[in-house]
């Protein structure tokens, strides 16, 4: 039986009680309001609209986590790779193409289903912002958009000329106004809403809402790099590394806290231990997003006389590739941790395993970023092997995703099935009392 379904004890429950009071007429389900008087037939009414929720295309909407997102992130990342593979060819050009087609249906499937389901149950919204890890992974929903808009500069601009690069932007502006309302609220929401927050039960996803104004910075570069305007430009750099800022030294703070809860409460426990990847997001990304907005303000500095310094932009340039190339040494110490986390655990899968692909993804990019700067063989090389590495565990975890989606037990929200055993708890006190 479904595991969410089991939390309602629906049958069992219904059964019981149609013998004690009789059926209730199939109307009074479909009408909300028309709740029968008797307290009991109350009981079996509720207990019937929860069984109903759990079951179809009900039970995928209500599930419908955020943490879905990340496979825009995953297969985003993996498009962008693939596009710009050091070592490439005209049929990888196409192959990340159909991967951004692919991205793109999935974003819009995920946030139309999303958006049925807190239309239809509004109430989910605010248990989720309350469930102290699943209101995380809100932030890989500007994540996963931001993979978009950096395809269609790559891919669109090009083919498409100077309105794709102004829907580009727009696209931009929302994904970054998003990202720095995520970034500001949801640390917020772990001192306020999240109470009796223990250092041994705390992960990586402490990350994910603060990375999103990394990712966007980044984003920015890449837009800002296409915008026929200066003036637009110069203002998208300068948002850019306002929204770096905001990010890198929150994400510096909370992996000094998950350093300390490592050393003192060890390796987190396997259903979670996939997260031991996600340091590697913020200092890749943001390695890159320094060397990207260094490489656009270069180049629009000049033009728009801004800061009146002739060598302003050199001055960011050679800054960007200086911080980049530390944080990515930095980067080389989590991925040892991750790698060497894993290698004495074994893990089940779940949603988590998408955590392999977008920080390692981007990670990837930065190496390949400095082979493109230096240039250099050597991070031409090492970008190849791992862009190889993300493509294949990519195809692994969305295969595996597929599986279990089709099997249902991927559709289960944290957050409904705590209230499920507090609900069933409440009820089993009331009946003995």
């Amino acid at each position: 039986m479904d595991p969410a379904v089991h939390d309602y004890k629906c049958t069992p429950l219904v059964k019981r009680l149609d013998s004690a009071t009789g059926p209730i007429p199939i109307n009074s389900f479909a009408i909300p309001n028309s709740v029968p008087a008797d307290s009991s037939n109350t009981q079996t009414y509720q207990q019937r609209t929860k069984c109903k929720d759990q079951r179809g295309w009900r039970r995928v909407i209500r599930n419908f986590t955020p943490s879905w997102f990340s496979v825009n992130m995953g297969t985003g990342i993996t498009s962008i790779l693939l596009h710009n593979l050091p070592y490439n060819g005209i049929w990888l050009y196409w192959i990340s193409v159909t991967v951004l087609c692919l991205n793109v249906l999935l974003f819009v499937l995920f946030f139309t289903i999303s958006i049925l389901r807190y239309l239809t149950w509004p109430d989910i919204w605010g248990k989720m912002i309350r469930h102290p890890a699943q209101s995380m992974f809100i932030g890989t929903f500007p994540m996963g958009l931001a993979t978009i808009v950096n395809m269609v500069v790559f891919v669109c601009v090009p083919a498409w000329g100077e309105w794709a690069a102004t829907f580009a932007w727009v696209l931009w502006i929302i994904d970054a106004v998003v990202s720095i309302s995520i970034c500001l609220f949801l640390p917020f929401a772990i001192m306020n809403f999240h109470r009796g927050t223990q250092l041994n039960t705390m992960t990586a996803a402490w990350l994910l809402p603060i990375v999103s104004t990394i990712v966007a910075a980044a984003s920015g570069g890449i837009v800002a790099e296409v915008l026929p305007n200066p003036q637009y430009a110069l203002w998208t750099i300068v948002v850019s590394y306002i929204l770096w800022g905001t990010g890198i030294p929150l994400a510096m703070s909370v992996l000094v806290i998950y350093f300390q809860r490592l050393t003192i409460h060890k390796i987190p426990p396997p259903e979670v231990i996939v997260s031991c990847f996600l340091p590697l997001g913020p200092l890749g990304q943001g390695a890159f997003g320094i060397m990207q907005l260094g490489k656009v303000a270069k180049k629009i500095l000049p033009i728009t006389h801004t800061l009146e310094v002739a060598i302003a932009g050199d001055i960011l340039y050679t800054l960007g590739w200086v911080l980049g190339l530390i944080m990515w040494g930095y980067g080389l110490v989590w991925m040892f941790f991750a790698i060497s986390s894993i290698a004495r655990s074994k893990f089940p899968f779940n949603m988590g395993w998408w955590g392999f692909t977008f920080p390692l993804g981007v990670y990837t990019v930065a190496t390949t970023t400095f082979g493109k700067e230096m240039p250099s063989r050597f991070f031409d090389v090492l970008g190849t092997i791992f862009s190889i590495i993300v493509t294949l565990l990519w195809l692994v975890v969305a295969l595996l995703t597929l599986r279990d989606a089709a099997s249902g037990k991927l559709f289960v929200a944290p957050c409904l099935k705590e209230c499920a055993k507090k609900d069933a708890a409440a009820s089993k006190d009331l009946e003995s009392g």
